[in-house]
């Protein structure tokens, strides 16, 4: 079964400084049928003007992936991390305990456009934790790119939760397929361009959630650039 959140559907807004668009419910923004998926709780895309960010501010267990798609965003946290996210990097941040981190927009011209994410963590009270990996366009470009799960393979960030990110860049009617084990649930996140999911037609921003389907069969429509989250 694939059930489809349409990009129009999400909240959020533009707020000058920030335009965002929530997947799911965060912050004021609260919708019953999408509160999580599994241990997905969050997935916001944001466009940060240019000298703008969120300032300083606290975190606690759940695991933090920045993806960021144009631009760079400066990242400064307690645990004495600095760095800029640049468009194919993989960055984690296990909140854990607790941590405090800022991020902001370095650029003094033009914005940054990023899917912020949010794993719930397999249990509570893991030692916060931080990594950032690049993965170059080539590792992605036709294929399903493994960024981020449980046990760090294929040169992943680790994430403390049984999730597994992959990401992929496709052409026009260039196809990956990913096989979900028995009991495994799948989330398909379109970052850019337009996809079919097993025939489905998504667009940019929409998002599917995926259960009891055997193969997921992903072909670009227009150029694009999709997340699939194989969840437990």
């Amino acid at each position: 079964m694939i059930s489809i959140r349409r990009s129009e559907e999400r909240g959020g807004g533009d707020y000058g400084w920030l335009n965002t668009r929530h997947t799911f419910s965060f912050d004021q923004y609260y919708d019953a049928r999408f509160s999580n998926f599994r241990s997905l709780r969050v997935i916001n895309e944001d466009w940060v003007a240019p000298g703008q960010g969120f300032p300083l501010h606290p975190h606690r267990d759940m695991e933090i992936i920045t993806y960021v798609l144009e631009g760079g965003l400066k990242h400064n946290d307690s645990m004495g991390n600095g760095s800029i996210i640049r468009p194919g990097d993989g960055q984690r941040l296990s909140a854990g305990t607790g941590v405090r981190h800022s991020e902001a927009n370095p650029s003094k011209t033009d914005p940054v456009h990023l899917l912020q994410i949010w794993i719930m963590p397999d249990r509570q009270g893991h030692e916060p934790g931080y990594e950032q990996k690049a993965f170059p366009e080539a590792e992605k470009r036709g294929k399903l790119r493994l960024i981020a799960s449980p046990d760090g393979k294929d040169g992943s960030v680790t994430i403390h939760q049984d999730a597994r990110l992959y990401v992929s860049l496709l052409a026009p009617g260039q196809e990956v397929k990913h096989d979900l084990g028995k009991g495994r649930y799948a989330w398909l996140q379109v970052a850019k361009g337009a996809v079919e999911l097993n025939g489905k037609r998504l667009a940019q921003g929409d998002g599917a959630a995926v259960s009891d389907e055997g193969t997921l069969a992903i072909k670009g429509t227009d150029e694009a650039e999709v997340l699939l989250f194989d969840l437990a």
